[in-house]
């Protein structure tokens, strides 16, 4: 009896602690601009926001659309990691990308210490990519979960 009390319990416990998740996403953003001008950082954002206040449903017979303001949407609390970029005047620079390199796992360890786990990570390259294109970002977003 106590065992099967102590298993219903022990299931009941999983189940909230599986409901009860939270996500955070931090973005690194590392510039591949020729000659060292973009700038590169990891973006962590301290302000929550609700996707619904900013979600409109849009129809075939419905013109109007989403009021909402830019500025509402905007977070301004937000702290920002210097990184360096991929190049400098001498071209790819591969210093930069270790030190890159330390500092995000560095965020990451911080993270995971603060008892988030890494759940996913996904990035992407942008790049005009027209004759003489010397810029573009590239972005990659660490989704945590707790």
């Amino acid at each position: 009896m106590k065992k099967s009390i102590f298993s219903i319990l022990l299931i009941f416990s999983g189940a909230l602690s599986l409901s009860a998740q939270e996500f955070k996403v931090i973005t690194s953003v590392e510039s591949i601009v020729s000659s060292g001008l973009g700038r590169s950082r990891i973006i962590d954002g301290n302000e929550e926001k609700d996707y619904a206040e900013f979600t409109s449903t849009q129809t075939e017979d419905d013109n109007t659309r989403n009021k909402s303001k830019r500025d509402e949407i905007r977070v301004k609390d937000f702290d920002e990691t210097k990184l360096l970029n991929f190049f400098n005047i001498g071209g790819i620079r591969f210093q930069n990308i270790a030190a890159n390199d330390a500092i995000i796992t560095s965020k990451i360890n911080a993270m995971v210490a603060d008892g988030w786990e890494l759940a996913f990570v996904t990035s992407a390259v942008e790049s005009d990519g027209g004759k003489g294109d010397s810029s573009g970002i590239f972005i990659t977003r660490y989704i945590f979960k707790r």
